[in-house]
């Protein structure tokens, strides 16, 4: 079978080799893909902002099936139009994918199916902001109620801040463009959890708990990003809690969605935070994570393309998943002045050695072919995921083989895991 997956990131890659591991693959096809997805699969331009662009592509290409690895496809409507044309795709539906496209519409569905989140108040006009804010203490969240690629949260510390905040995202001076609805919640303090499930549309299949560390500086300071590492251990949620997560959260999401008609097939990702009172989601995504998906795949024994199809086909519940024991980490290695302006185009030395190191694998997701060359080209360029029988082995993988790889500015946090680690500032 050829399997095409649409996007170009380190989730992506990762993807891109999972799938490329199970017999039944006889070619895998990326578009865009990047210049470490075109050392196993074959990369062709596509531009994923363009809806009529992918259609014409994936039905030139007719694979087997098409994996849509990032958010925009999806809420653009591709799996609805792809499957319109009788394709097989893995992802949900336009509809479905709304719990990751509609800050707005997801709180709203988890007040509807009690399913436990931050309290919140959804504003659809700047008129209506101060009083909302008003009934919240600081800090607040505040939140742009479309994909804004990681940038549309923010934490303020006063209301009058969470004001200015909302004002900014409703007339565009935030984001580049103006917010239909703004969302006001409550803020949660506690360990995040990235809890992430596939389902058929009615079973649900729980994948390895993970947790990344978003902030560019060591022990989470600085800014945001889209992810400067991750880590998963066997130990890192007690089978009880994962049955609690189950019953009161995955489960009700995916019930819920049958019942309003848009039955949820594909990647459910719940965004937890483990609140005093219990866990509590933050927020849905409705594809793998990145870079939770470089510490997950690489521990997955199963074939990735049956359970997939497992998934389109309604028999997940007949397709266990089987992973091995121990510990897996990723560090993520950034281009200089991510993830504010940063330079690309630097040459990236050491790859064949970094990759010499056992039970690693080096993921890439801002990097482009010149020549024989390989170079940066994004503000996170790659990373080493490890696995090992310990995550402090696994992490020391990860560092030895990052040792390796060389470019102009490279900058990696060497804190991934702390929490686990019990490590001090």
């Amino acid at each position: 079978m050829k399997v095409l997956i649409l996007g170009s990131g380190g989730r992506e890659h990762a993807l891109a080799w999972a799938i490329a591991r199970s017999p039944r693959v006889s070619a895998v096809v990326c578009a865009p893909g990047n210049g470490g997805i075109a050392q196993i699969a074959r990369c062709i331009p596509v531009d994923l902002k363009n809806l009529d662009d992918m259609v014409r592509l994936v039905t030139a290409e007719a694979p087997g099936l098409t994996i849509v690895g990032p958010e925009l496809p999806l809420s653009l409507g591709i799996v609805d139009a792809l499957q319109s044309r009788g394709l097989r795709v893995f992802g949900p539906t336009q509809a479905a994918a709304r719990l990751e496209s509609s800050k707005a519409f997801a709180k709203q569905f988890m007040k509807r199916h009690q399913i436990p989140t931050a309290k919140y108040s959804v504003c659809a006009h700047a008129s209506e902001l101060e009083e909302a804010i008003a009934l919240f203490h600081p800090p607040i969240v505040v939140k742009a109620d479309g994909l804004a690629a990681g940038k549309g949260v923010i934490l303020c510390e006063s209301r009058n801040i969470a004001l200015e905040a909302a004002h900014g995202l409703f007339n565009g001076s935030l984001l580049g463009e103006s917010s239909q609805q703004v969302v006001i919640e409550e803020f949660l303090e506690g360990d995040e959890i990235s809890f992430i499930c596939l389902s058929d549309g009615t079973h649900i299949a729980p994948l390895l708990p993970a947790q990344d560390h978003k902030r560019i500086g060591e022990y989470d300071t600085g800014l945001n990003t889209g992810g400067m590492g991750a880590y998963s251990t066997d130990t890192m949620l007690e089978p009880q809690m994962t049955e609690w997560i189950m019953r009161h959260i995955a489960e009700p999401t995916i019930r819920g969605m049958a019942e309003e008609g848009t039955p949820f097939i594909g990647v459910l990702y719940c965004g937890l935070m483990m609140t005093p009172r219990g866990p509590e989601v933050l927020e849905y995504n409705a594809r793998f994570g990145d870079p939770e998906t470089q510490v997950i795949l690489p521990r997955l024994e199963s074939d990735l393309l049956d359970v997939l199809e497992a998934c389109i086909d309604g028999r997940l519940d007949q397709t266990p998943l089987r992973w091995s024991p121990g510990a897996s980490a990723c560090v993520v290695a950034s281009s200089a002045g991510y993830p504010a302006s940063y330079k690309t185009g630097f040459p990236l030395t050491g790859l064949g050695n970094a990759a010499q190191v056992p039970s690693v694998q080096i993921f890439h997701s801002g990097t482009a072919r010149v020549g024989s060359q390989l170079v940066t080209s994004g503000g996170r360029v790659l990373c080493a995921a490890a696995q090992g029988d310990s995550l402090r082995e696994a992490l020391s993988r990860a560092y030895q083989s990052l040792a390796e790889i060389q470019f102009e500015g490279i900058y990696f946090r060497r804190d991934i895991g702390y929490r686990a680690l019990k490590a001090k500032p």
